[in-house]
């Protein structure tokens, strides 16, 4: 009879033991003891959280329901490799945005740091519905702290121009990079690494309708994809699952000679008047 007893004991110890570590493993601490209503559960569990009735899905997974993807919009959502750095409680990008700001320009994360005249952090209009990502600053952006004032910036404004649009007013325009690479070398991939989660709070801030992303090294940061530019070019993707995202050619490879240039900026245009035609902008009509 003992032996029965200390065997029945022994099941009962297992039982118990698997359904505390169940319990951890769904993330629930203790057992109730009483009536608990499911808010105040809730609340416990996430102390930061705003108590509410009933409790909600994450903002992730509506954000992502509620955006509107475009006909040729289907690509998969492709995760980036750092998350944003931006707290879930809201924030107001006009004081945030000039912090993230004095933030960069401290910033010596990298060895960029020891190299740069000062730091690039964006130009153009935040509250703007486009964006404009290129690769890092250049020689003329590390003079005058202002991503694209050079000369393919000067080609960028145009193409704004062209859509109708002011650089100023209608675009917001920044880079991966918030340092200019010794020579305009291209960055290392732990330089971006460690630079884009500015970035990040920047477009969790701004929160653009419509992201151009000008040449290879921007779009496979966004998108986290080891694609050529020609090969993404022309076709809507997402950033993070709910921004439309479209690849296109940098401004500086539209100002280099070559055979292909006519028609690289020829598919250039075209792409932008695919982000024309998402934003209900006019297409200007064919010189004739």
């Amino acid at each position: 009879m003992t032996d029965d007893l200390r065997a029945d004991f022994a099941k009962l110890a297992a039982s118990l033991r698997a359904y505390v570590e169940w319990q951890e493993d769904a993330g629930t601490v203790g057992f109730p003891r009483g009536p608990r209503t499911s808010s105040a559960a809730v609340t416990a569990a996430t102390p930061n959280a705003v108590p509410t009735s009933t409790p909600t899905s994450t903002p992730t997974s509506t954000s992502t329901s509620t955006s509107t993807p475009t006909p040729t919009s289907t690509s998969t959502p492709t995760p980036t490799s750092t998350p944003p750095s931006t707290p879930t409680t809201a924030v107001d990008p006009l004081v945030r945005l000039p912090q993230l700001a004095t933030e960069v320009s401290h910033c010596t994360r990298c060895a960029l740091s020891t190299t740069r005249t000062q730091t690039v952090f964006a130009r153009g209009n935040p509250a703007a519905g486009l964006c404009f990502i290129g690769e890092a600053p250049g020689a003329d952006e590390d003079a005058q702290g202002l991503p694209f004032v050079g000369r393919a910036g000067q080609l960028l404004d145009r193409m704004i121009g062209a859509m109708g649009l002011s650089p100023e007013r209608d675009v917001y325009v920044c880079n991966i990079l918030k340092c200019r690479p010794p020579g305009n070398r291209r960055p290392e991939p732990e330089e971006m690494a460690t630079c884009i989660p500015y970035l990040h709070e920047q477009l969790e801030l701004v929160r653009p309708r419509v992201i151009v992303a000008l040449g290879n090294t921007a779009v496979g940061a966004l998108l986290d994809t080891k694609l050529g530019i020609t090969k993404v070019r022309g076709q809507w993707k997402l950033y993070r699952g709910r921004t439309l995202v479209m690849p296109t050619y940098h401004p500086s490879y539209l100002l280099r000679p070559s055979p292909q240039q006519a028609d690289a900026k020829r598919q250039a245009w075209q792409d932008l008047q695919l982000v024309m035609k998402e934003l209900g902008l006019e297409t200007p009509a064919p010189k004739a």
